[in-house]
Formats: C-alpha cells, structure tokens, sequence
C-alpha cells in the first residue's frame, strides 16, 4: 500500500482551522499552549498564518506567541517529513559510532538535523537517550527502532521508508 505525502495545507485553511480551535480555548486561562498544540497537531507544524492569526485573535503579542514556541522544543514552525528519523546521541550510542551514523544519514538524506527532504519524507532529529544503551547505536525512524546501527548500513535502513511514498505534486503554499 503506498503512503502519500500530505499537502501543505492552504491559507484559508490556516485560518479557518485556527478560528475554530482557538474558539474552544478562548475563555481557558493560560490557552495559548493547548491552542498551540492543537494546531501542531492538525497541521504537523505551526504555520505563520496560525502563529499571526492566534496573536490577532487571542490578544497576545506575536513576539510572545513567537516566544512560546521556539522555547519548547516539541514545537516546529517547519513542515515535517512523512517519516522523522531520530538518531540517538546519547553517551553510549556517541562512543559506539553514533556521530559516524548521523554523518551517514545526513549524507544520505542530503539535509541537516532539524531539516526536511524537498520532498517532504524525512525529517531528521537527534536524541539524547533512547534508553536502548545496549543496543547502540541506535537510530528511530517513526516509532521503530533499528539497532547497533553501522554507518555502512544507512542506506539500507533508508530505503526500506523509501519504498511505496508517493509525493502529491499539487502542493497549496
């Protein structure tokens, strides 16, 4: 079965979708994180237009809105891949070869750590700890985890998530 890669979504869509959830949180103290939340989660990142339209609309300063979400780190304001690729950096997995294993990757995938393909598939992150000492190096694509993973055998792992993505060519900007 091939996953498709979802499209950007549209500016009137931005909007829209953040009226509505702001709508549910408006009269919460301390709203603007779950309000920021939600929006993560229905887009996979936060837009500028919701980052604008949740200052307007909630009467907050863009600069905190801004602040707010480059403080916490589970928020983004970049699109996210179709499959997020973490590699742990954690002591073991740093001294068994996990740097090697990230230069590996960042070669393959021809991005840096917290950057997208174009194509929008990978996102590429590190970890601190995975809690899988005995297994490094470790690397996470999406929820599985591939251990005492060698620089030599990237590619492989790599093209196992390659396989069956489609790109839906009509992305909305």
């Amino acid at each position: 079965m091939s996953q498709i890669v979802p499209d950007l979504p549209s500016h009137e869509e931005v909007v829209t979708t953040t009226h509505e959830v702001i709508a549910r949180y408006r009269e919460t103290a301390g709203g603007l994180i779950p309000v920021l939340q939600r929006l993560q989660q229905h887009f996979g990142y936060l837009p500028e237009a919701a980052l604008r339209t949740v200052s307007q609309e909630m009467s907050i300063p863009y600069s905190e809105v801004a602040g707010v979400v480059t403080f916490y780190s589970y928020f983004t304001t970049v699109p996210r891949g179709l499959h997020t690729v973490r590699v742990c950096l954690g002591t073991a997995c740093y001294v068994r070869g996990g740097k090697e294993v990230l230069e590996a990757i960042t070669r393959e995938l021809g991005i840096g750590v917290g950057e997208t393909t174009e194509d929008r598939v990978f996102t590429l992150e590190i970890g601190r700890c995975f809690g899988a000492c005995g297994l490094a190096p470790v690397v996470m694509i999406d929820d599985t985890v591939h251990q005492r993973v060698g620089a030599a055998c990237v590619k492989q792992i790599i093209d196992q998530y390659r396989v069956d993505v489609e790109v839906d060519e009509e992305v909305t900007v």
